[in-house]
């Protein structure tokens, strides 16, 4: 098999030595300074012939994987009408977050932020049998969602490459089969890559199903945080972290719930030093988590309407956003202002309680509570009068939510949910992959119904599963970059060798010119730095190095005794090769 040769002599490619201004994260810059990306707008990026490669390559490693489990590939229209999306509800659900557009006669439609009505619909059309099934199918195309924030790159983009797939089967028992079969094949892609990653439990959010998992690359500039437990294998994005609520405790013989005065203590700091002080506790002092604090936000959701939410928790824990909008998902979350307060003369400000929240309340608002504040468990919660609050008011006695919400953040040493030793600890990652249960929701919304074997119709249930080739390309990056540049696993690097010519002696270009020749011939992928003119050694190596090909062959100085120099890009190990062995050498080195 014969490979191929680059020059960059002729590449399009401009190496850069300083940073982007909008760069803010470490593969952001270096893959901007090195030549593989371009930015056009925010969150809209030209692939240039290297980062075309690398990206090429990672699909290419997904596409062998799917089809190694029997999914077919399809490509569907980035170009899509409303009508499946309203059926669905995601036309509303979607909000701000898909680019919508008219054609010249009115009609609506959206580019493509994700395609699981359009699956459903071709299934469909051409599916009527349980014989047909299972069915796996997949694409790996554009997708674009309107981000309200773009940045880091590729990492968070308006338009950007996804690989959806869908499964299709029968019953809930062939869908944990594909469910386990597509798992298994993100594994051996992960592993591929050549970058650490994590399983985490994940909630499913706007796509609904049941089970759902994501893939997480490990990186400090990740957007996702997860948590580990120290003592089993429990994982879990901080959105799914499910709260061991305590067991229900008794409150015969808890005093009745008492207002106190309590001047000027809007903060739960100066509650507690104002308890401390003048209602001392005779078995230990008080502390924030001793109080209930209750926190108002205004829900956004996607047909516009608004709804005021109030949501109790420990004074010790604060409401976590990503948390909450986890839970809710597609409704967006606002703070509540001094004009929304305004509208509710019940409530007053930093004395908020209990007693005036709660659907059936005076001020009518919605009441949720964490799991922690469970039935018989007694708190000081504000008395809803200026300088005042409750103590020992007790839940199921003085006060009943409307129900509970996983909101209050995640903190290490926090109790494991999964077994009774263990605590949780916290880490920061890129979401790679994600893999749902989608159950029926979208085949009943779209009609997908197929006869099973005694002739009636059953809905179909099926499974969802995503990887970002795109992303994959920044979270490499970070993943094995170092303070010099890019440093890509050979299995994705765009050449398998970077050939630098280091002088302007015929000889040494003649001399790099043939064993550039001879890798190709060989199969490998050649990047030669054949540039002449003003191109010094110097910054000849400093591209290679930014560049980052896994192998970087020098020929140079050492050729007056017949030497070329071979070094990992890695691990900077350096090596003397005589030029005639030099080419099976590094054939060896690449194959190893």
């Amino acid at each position: 098999m014969t490979g191929r040769l680059l020059r960059m002599s002729t590449l399009f490619v401009r190496t850069l030595r300083d940073d982007p201004n909008d760069a803010e994260v470490p593969s952001h810059r270096l893959l901007v300074r090195a030549g593989y990306i371009r930015r056009n707008a925010p969150g809209i990026y030209t692939w240039l012939p290297l980062g075309l490669k690398v990206l090429r390559k990672i699909e290419a490693i997904i596409r062998e994987e799917m089809d190694d489990i029997g999914a077919q590939e399809l490509v569907f229209p980035a170009l899509l009408p409303k009508e499946p999306y309203e059926a669905t509800h995601r036309w509303t659900d979607y909000g701000d977050n898909i680019f919508r557009l008219q054609d010249r006669k009115g009609a609506d439609y959206l580019l493509g932020p994700t395609h699981e009505e359009m699956f459903t619909l071709v299934v469909k059309d051409l599916y009527s049998s349980y014989k047909d099934l299972p069915l796996s199918i997949y694409q790996i195309q554009n997708k674009y969602r309107d981000e309200a924030r773009p940045r880091a790159g590729l990492l968070r983009g308006r338009e950007f490459v996804m690989k959806d797939s869908y499964s299709f089967d029968i019953d809930d028992a062939g869908l944990a089969e594909s469910y386990q079969k597509h798992r298994d094949a993100y594994i051996r892609i992960f592993d591929r890559l050549g970058f650490e990653y994590v399983i985490v439990k994940a909630t499913s959010g706007a796509m609904g199903g049941s089970a759902s998992e994501e893939f997480l690359a490990k990186a400090s500039v990740g957007e996702d945080t997860y948590v580990r437990c120290t003592h089993c294998d429990y994982a879990a994005n901080v959105e799914a972290v499910a709260v061991r609520a305590p067991a229900p405790v008794s409150y015969d013989g808890v005093p009745a719930a008492h207002a106190e005065d309590t001047p000027d203590t809007p903060t739960i700091d100066t509650l507690v030093d104002h308890l401390n002080a003048t209602f001392p506790r005779d078995d230990r002092p008080w502390a924030a988590g001793d109080t209930l604090k209750n926190v108002l936000v205004v829900l956004k959701h996607p047909d516009g309407t608004r709804e005021p939410l109030a949501i109790g928790v420990p004074g010790d824990r604060e409401v976590d956003q990503k948390r909450l909008e986890g839970q809710l998902e597609p409704i967006e979350v606002e703070p509540m202002d001094e004009a929304e307060m305004a509208k509710h003369p019940a409530l007053v400000k930093g004395y908020i309680g209990p007693e005036v929240l709660g659907e059936e309340s005076k001020s009518g608002i919605r009441f949720v509570v964490d799991p922690r504040i469970s039935e018989g468990t007694r708190w000081v919660t504000g008395a809803n009068v200026h300088g005042s609050h409750v103590v020992d008011m007790v839940v199921g006695r003085d006060f009943t939510p409307d129900g509970t919400i996983e909101a209050a953040d995640v903190r290490d040493g926090d109790a494991c949910p999964n077994c009774e030793e263990g605590s949780l600890e916290s880490a920061r990652g890129i979401e790679m992959g994600h893999i749902f249960q989608l159950g029926r929701s979208y085949a009943e919304a779209l009609g997908l119904q197929v006869l099973d074997e005694n002739g009636k119709l059953v809905t179909v249930t099926m499974g969802s599963y995503g990887i970002g080739p795109s992303r994959a390309v920044a979270a490499i990056a970070e993943g094995t970059l170092d303070e010099i540049g890019l440093c890509w696993p050979r299995n994705v690097a765009p050449a398998d060798v970077h050939v630098v010519a280091a002088g302007k002696d015929e000889a040494i270009l003649a001399a790099a010119e043939q064993l550039s020749r001879d890798l190709k011939e060989a199969g490998l992928e050649v990047l030669l730095d054949d540039r002449v003119g003003k191109v010094s050694p110097g910054v000849k190596f400093k591209d290679a190095e930014l560049i980052g090909v896994p192998t970087i062959v020098t020929v140079g100085r050492g050729l007056v005794d017949g030497t070329v120099e071979v070094r990992d890009r890695r691990s900077g190990e350096r090596e003397e090769v005589a030029v005639e062995r030099a080419a099976t050498h590094i054939v060896d080195i690449v194959r190893s």
